[in-house]
């Protein structure tokens, strides 16, 4: 034991140590990178306004085939059916906020290196149904008929 420090100290020390290797370990690159870019989004909105709909427009664009033409017409369908969110990213992902807190984002497949993209809405969206409803929906491939079901869920999200 190292002069000094009691056996408590260098132990919580070693456990500190070792929390601290698992810690990193439990976040795969890809989490790791999206916490990165939250990080810069959260302070670039401290250095005044960001342009949300340029952000979100070239993250699209960054995007890979068929993810791009799924994002771009998420786009599209929330411009049309609720207007009056705000486009940002959010941890890298293209978002659309109402009062400032995010009500819908658009996962890419390739972002955490699924089989499928998401389109995703968090607790400030008004989906409510009874005891339990989903807030998180697979997109395969956007099909008239899932337009339709999304343009629904966002007009129901921001009433």
């Amino acid at each position: 034991m190292a002069e000094g420090k009691s056996a408590t100290t260098e132990n919580a020390s070693q456990a500190a140590g070792n929390g601290a290797n698992r810690r990193t370990k439990a976040f795969t690159a890809e989490e790791r990178a999206a916490m990165k870019e939250r990080a810069r989004e959260m302070k670039a909105s401290g250095k005044g306004k960001p342009d949300g709909e340029r952000e979100v427009l070239a993250k699209i664009a960054a995007m890979q085939e068929p993810d791009r033409v799924k994002a771009e017409r998420l786009h599209a369908i929330v411009k049309a059916s609720a207007p009056t969110l705000v486009p940002r990213t959010w941890y890298g992902m293209p978002a659309y906020a109402k009062d400032g807190k995010v009500l819908c984002y658009f996962q890419s497949a390739e972002k955490f290196k699924s089989r499928y993209a998401t389109v995703g809405f968090s607790d400030a969206a008004n989906l409510d149904e009874g005891a339990m409803w989903p807030v998180v929906f697979a997109l395969k491939e956007l099909t008239a008929s899932e337009e339709a079901r999304i343009s629904a869920l966002l007009s129901k999200a921001v009433s």
